[in-house]
């Protein structure tokens, strides 16, 4: 594992002007909130994202999956088919986010990873509580794998991505993948994933309400949102940190924030994979917070960059195989 580790330095400028911007909505303390007001309030953000990159084609399918009906977005750049897959979940705190609120994140990364991206709008909670999201994203998974020629692309080269929320459910994706016979996966690209629902470490103590992150009440707002009972924060599909096994999983790219109370949980998990033999990178981003790889910062684009070139890296390794 390679991580690279910075001093504190302080919010870089552009992230503490975003930060002015938003103080006077509240957004940190989602407690207060019903969960259609908190998903309404992270939707007036978008305008704020910048200007969504062109790609050469997008499409709109529901899938019927694990009892749900599940609205997806396939984005396809330029390129000759077919194009390697990258399965991607929102994040949002299992509770808020869509496909509309992480359109420009994926877009950046189909035409970085010169990849078809197949963004998941899994159901959200509480109306669909703990396992719901996990089922769908993992059935989606494997739809993409075992369809991937009626969208251009090729289902041998096939990686899970996600930021948050969204990286907790691609990291138990790879698990599940692993232990329930596939599909085999190319790559894990985990953006500040939220991996330890103990809540208990350095960053989500004390940066709880600082920076843009959500409160301790906000954040047990989501956790009771998303599960049924305290006793699930240790199940290994909601903790992916507590899963006793991590050999076999696919290679890993973890981001994480210098300002993000997620920051040690993501690289906890960074380090448990090197552990069990999983090649793993984990870059810290200096200045950043959680979020920061959706926004027009100049750090969000250097992730964006980075992230898309490690999703090339693995894709060319398993066609050279």
């Amino acid at each position: 594992m390679s991580t690279t580790n910075t001093p504190t330095s302080g919010l870089h400028p552009q992230v503490q002007a975003y930060l002015e911007r938003i103080s006077r909505a509240g957004f940190a303390e989602l407690h207060t909130f019903t969960p259609e007001q908190a998903r309404e309030g992270l939707r007036r953000q978008i305008p704020m994202l910048g200007e969504p990159e062109p790609v050469a084609a997008i499409e709109e399918r529901v899938l019927s999956s694990a009892g749900h009906q599940v609205p997806i977005r396939i984005y396809t750049p330029a390129g000759v088919a077919p194009l390697p897959v990258v399965v991607f979940f929102h994040g949002g705190g299992f509770v808020v986010g869509d496909l509309d609120t992480h359109d420009g994140l994926c877009r950046s990364l189909a035409n970085g990873a010169a990849a078809v991206v197949v963004s998941v709008g899994y159901p959200l909670a509480p109306e669909h509580k703990f396992p719901a999201a996990v089922d769908v994203c993992f059935a989606a998974t494997q739809w993409a794998a075992a369809h991937a020629d009626s969208f251009g692309a090729d289902g041998n080269r096939i990686a899970v991505a996600g930021d948050s929320a969204g990286g907790n459910l691609a990291a138990v994706v790879t698990h599940m993948a692993r232990d329930l016979g596939g599909p085999p996966l190319a790559f894990q690209l985990l953006i500040y994933p939220d991996t330890d629902f103990r809540r208990s470490n350095i960053s989500i103590r004390e940066f709880a309400g600082r920076y843009g992150n959500i409160t301790r009440a906000g954040q047990r707002w989501f956790m009771d949102h998303y599960l049924h009972s305290d006793e699930e924060k240790l199940d290994p599909r909601v903790s992916p940190l507590l899963a006793t096994d991590h050999s076999g999983l696919p290679p890993a790219l973890v981001l994480t924030a210098e300002y993000d109370a997620l920051r040690d949980e993501g690289e906890e998990y960074a380090a448990a994979l090197a552990r069990a033999g999983v090649p793993v990178e984990v870059r810290r981003y200096p200045g950043m917070i959680h979020e920061f790889a959706r926004h027009p910062f100049e750090a969000g684009a250097t992730a964006r960059s980075e992230a898309a070139a490690a999703l090339r890296q693995a894709f060319a390794e398993v066609a050279e195989k």
